[in-house]
């Protein structure tokens, strides 16, 4: 069953929620459970929507999903975000999704956005790849995945959005490169180990260095796969505030982005323009 938690903002707002999810190695399943929840986030008064890193496909094997891999406006997995976006009205973003790379064996994992039309506003290939060995647990995305190498982000009505992808969250420096932004989104994919010792000191303290909102759309299970991610998909204000959380199992957050709060912490605590390098 599916959980929600959220909590009401102010009625002056942009509403948007994350979306997590316990993929499996079956798209067609995936896209499904993607239907329902957007939907419902969408239900409940959400514009803006970000789906989970590796929402589509979390294969069996980590080279499960070069068979996927899409080229740019073409394959099942984009038409279905752009399809949505359009059928809901709303801004979406991506999570991630498997596309082709010019390197043999390799994907790049791609955040694409669609806006309320259903077009391609931005794209972000994940910059920083995952590393990490303790005991049997061993991941390495380089051995499948190319690095990317521009930042992303997009206008929102509200302000920038800038892009980043789950291991992105521990390198401070890329979300300085960004410049000034409303919000910071974070789709992921923490593993239980690493999400429970540093997932909500990171992105809070991303919210409050960079006093902006936080948006982080997390999977959160035990996939068919074996992997178990960490979740805890949650929504964090400019002065580092948990407004929303949702520890395990597939479901939403929900909260809003509001412009006056933001300028109330910049106006009365100006680390931002304080900065000297």
């Amino acid at each position: 069953m599916s959980q929600t938690t959220s909590q009401q903002g102010s009625s002056v707002g942009f509403g948007i929620a994350a979306i997590q999810m316990v993929s499996t190695p079956v798209i067609d399943e995936n896209l499904k459970t993607a239907r329902r929840l957007v939907s419902q986030a969408a239900e409940q008064g959400a514009q803006l929507v970000l789906l989970p890193e590796y929402w589509p496909i979390m294969g069996m094997k980590e080279t499960d999903k070069l068979a996927v891999a899409e080229t740019l406006d073409e394959g099942k997995i984009q038409a279905f975000m752009a399809e949505l976006a359009a059928e809901q009205k709303i801004w979406l973003i991506g999570g991630t999704l498997p596309m082709v790379a010019g390197e043999a064996g390799k994907v790049l994992n791609t955040t694409l956005v669609y806006g309320p039309d259903g077009q391609r506003v931005s794209r972000y290939d994940k910059i920083h790849l995952f590393s990490f060995t303790k005991g049997e647990e061993s991941y390495d995305e380089a051995r499948t995945i190319a690095y990317g190498k521009e930042i992303g982000s997009f206008e929102a009505p509200f302000g920038k959005v800038g892009l980043s992808v789950c291991y992105d969250l521990r390198f401070p420096e890329l979300y300085r490169a960004m410049g000034d932004c409303a919000l910071i989104v974070v789709p992921a994919a923490f593993t239980y180990i690493t999400g429970n010792a540093h997932w909500e000191t990171l992105l809070r303290a991303r919210a409050i260095e960079n006093q902006c909102y936080v948006l982080a759309a997390a999977q959160g299970g035990k996939h068919p796969n074996g992997r178990r991610t960490w979740g805890h998909s949650m929504l964090i204000d400019p002065w580092g505030e948990i407004k929303s959380v949702l520890a395990e199992g597939e479901g939403l957050v929900s909260g809003v982005i509001d412009p006056h709060f933001i300028k109330g912490v910049r106006d009365s605590l100006p680390a931002l323009q304080h900065r000297k390098l």
